[in-house]
Formats: structure tokens, sequence, C-alpha cells
């Protein structure tokens, strides 16, 4: 299964390690070094300020979407897989 995280693009499910909210992230010094050793991988979706951040295997997408909105579509996939 696919989600939406933003602007047309889809990330499949099981590849999702992490959804972050913004507000949270920011005040983590961890996160925050995380985001810095990430740089070269980050990929920003968002045209106004990111509302979130999804972590996969690979890469880390800057999400205009609101981390509880992406937490709803997440489960509604699984829901369908049952």
């Amino acid at each position: 299964m696919y989600i939406h995280i933003g602007e047309e693009f889809l990330v499949r499910a099981k590849e999702i390690i992490a959804i972050l909210d913004k507000e949270a992230a920011g005040s983590s010094e961890f996160v925050e070094e995380f985001l810095k050793r990430q740089e070269g991988k980050i990929i920003n979706l968002s045209k106004n300020p990111h509302k979130s951040i999804v972590i996969t295997e690979d890469k880390v997408f800057l999400s205009p979407l609101a981390s509880g909105t992406l937490k709803k579509r997440s489960t509604l996939m699984h829901m369908q897989e049952f």
C-alpha cells in the first residue's frame, strides 16, 4: 500500500520508519542532529513551511500535511488490508 504524503507524492507504507510532527521534532536535539546527518537525503515536498517529517529507509521527506493526517491515512490503509 502507498500513502500520499503531499504534493502528489506517494510512499510505500512499509518503507516508512517514522512520521514526526514538526514542532515536536524541532524541540529535540536528537532529531536536529539526525536531520543534519541526512542533509543530502532530505526532500522538501512543501511549498510553504512543512508540517511533518516522514522518515523512510533511504530518504527524509518534509511534508505539507500534518502528522495526524498522515497517521490517519496509514491507519486506514492498514484497515483495508484486512
